[in-house]
């Protein structure tokens, strides 16, 4: 099959392109919020329409949730599997009076790197998902078909914890088998630098509470010889870190951690990752992790513990001299590796039991939340051949990239569905997805088209 008629297909139906991708963005398919219900039932049925309209099998699937929409290609020759996977559903457009205009009015605009197009969803994950099914829509307009079977698979949750997604695949294991799993809603590490995520952190979430007293106290008359939980919390808290290193102390912290090879550092140190810009833009003059490693390794292969609120006592106006009763914590571990979330859990937990002092006692929050990384099969041929797609369209070499974040269906597609991921995305860093304003660029929207042909094409012939 050609390739090059296909490319010159997207570039001349570029422009039908960005208008379907703006109809679809006028939908207000905000998941999280039961006002906005036959919204995403009406984005699910747009998604059907247009998937049939290409000769795709679509349908939409009801879910207790929001609905997936499914579609299945059956020819494809000796070509491989792939299941694609994008969301639909958006974030809630709040605050509304820091846009500069509607967020479901989307729009081309101007900017210093080129032109936008403006509107909720147009990044996250919208405009990522209709590059893959425009680049169908030329592949069948130029061919008549596609280079390989595909089911498309599109959920309706993913912006408010997914709910229905494991029963749903549970329920469909069979139906969604495939060779690999295609998913688009990730960024370039840098602006015209492809990206091929291969590493995944995962997360672990605990919270506690330091009881001393049974009641406030009056801090003159217990000043002194009471113990006080916000001095508690705040010495366990400080023994979480070793300050000349940055390293963190709990014992068995960095059991399943592994360095990063060299081949995947040398392309880190060249994708053109700019640290001071990084840094500066959020108000940091320095890195704060981990000594002896860069800050794209920080972000991407080293795990974190991270203090995410520390509360009690008396936080009004003014003050109140009191020793409070209870002090309390929330923190979060970003895992990478063969990290398991259990065994740290427990770690972490024994380093706090262990410090406590008389008369205090620690109270766990039970609900549990945890999960491993994913760490991307790189000897899989079909890696090496996407890697040689994107850097043909691009111009410049594209590079195994890892990510501070975590995508948990790609773990459900590994421990449900067996399937590994390969994760490609165009956004940018500055396309402020999940806030105002946000965007995506022309160019990542038509490159990323093109780039999905490329992919297709290469992956019949790997």
């Amino acid at each position: 099959m050609s390739l090059d008629a296909v490319l010159s297909r997207i570039d001349t139906d570029l422009t039908a392109s960005i208008d379907r991708l703006m109809d679809f963005l006028r939908i207000p398919s905000i998941s999280t919020d039961p006002a906005f219900k036959e919204n995403v039932n009406q984005a699910a049925d747009w998604l059907v329409a247009d998937l049939q309209s290409i000769g795709i099998k679509a349908e939409k699937r009801e879910t207790p949730g929001h609905p997936m929409v499914v579609g299945h290609v059956g020819e494809g020759g000796d070509g491989p599997h792939v299941l694609f996977y994008g969301h639909y559903d958006v974030q809630p457009v709040d605050p509304l009076e820091l846009w500069n205009r509607d967020p479901f009015d989307p729009a081309l605009e101007d900017t210093a790197h080129g032109q936008v197009i403006r509107g909720r969803g147009s990044s996250d994950d919208k405009g990522q998902l209709m590059t893959f099914v425009e680049a169908c829509r030329a592949w069948k307009a130029v061919h008549g078909t596609l280079p390989c079977r595909i089911t498309f698979f599109f959920e309706g949750e993913e912006e408010s914890g997914s709910p229905s997604l494991v029963p749903f695949l549970e329920a469909n294991k069979t139906e969604l088998q495939a060779d690999l799993a295609l998913v688009c809603d990730t960024s370039m590490v840098s602006r015209g630098v492809p990206s091929i995520a291969s590493q995944l952190r995962g997360m672990l979430k605990d919270e506690f509470t330091i009881i001393g007293p049974r009641i406030d106290l009056h801090s003159g008359h217990y000043g002194g010889p009471g113990l006080n939980p916000l001095r508690e919390l705040s010495r366990i808290v400080a023994s979480f870190y070793d300050e000349e290193t940055g390293r963190v102390s709990v014992d068995g912290f960095y059991e399943g951690v592994h360095e990063v090879p060299a081949e995947q550092l040398r392309q880190w140190q060249n994708c053109g990752f700019d640290e001071a810009e990084y840094l500066n833009s959020v108000g940091y003059s320095q890195p704060h992790g981990e000594k002896g490693y860069s800050t794209l390794e920080q972000q991407w292969a080293r795990p974190t513990l991270e203090v995410n609120g520390l509360w009690g006592g008396y936080n009004g106006a003014g003050s109140k001299t009191v020793i409070p009763s209870e002090a309390h914590c929330k923190i979060t571990c970003r895992l990478v590796g063969d990290m398991d979330p259990d065994a740290l859990r427990n770690n972490i937990r024994k380093h706090v039991e262990d410090r406590l002092s008389p008369d205090a006692k620690v109270v766990w929050d039970n609900d549990l939340e945890g999960s491993p990384a994913s760490v991307m099969n790189l000897d899989r041929p079909e890696f090496e051949a996407a890697r040689g797609a994107l850097s043909d369209e691009w111009d410049r070499e594209a590079v195994f990239t890892g990510m501070g974040g975590s995508i948990p269906v790609v773990g459900f597609f590994n421990t449900v569905l067996g399937l590994d991921s390969m994760l490609v995305g165009y956004a940018n860093d500055d396309d402020a997805i999940h806030s105002p304003n946000e965007k995506y660029d022309v160019k990542s929207f038509h490159k990323g088209i093109r780039s999905w042909a490329r992919i297709l094409e290469a992956l019949t012939r790997k």
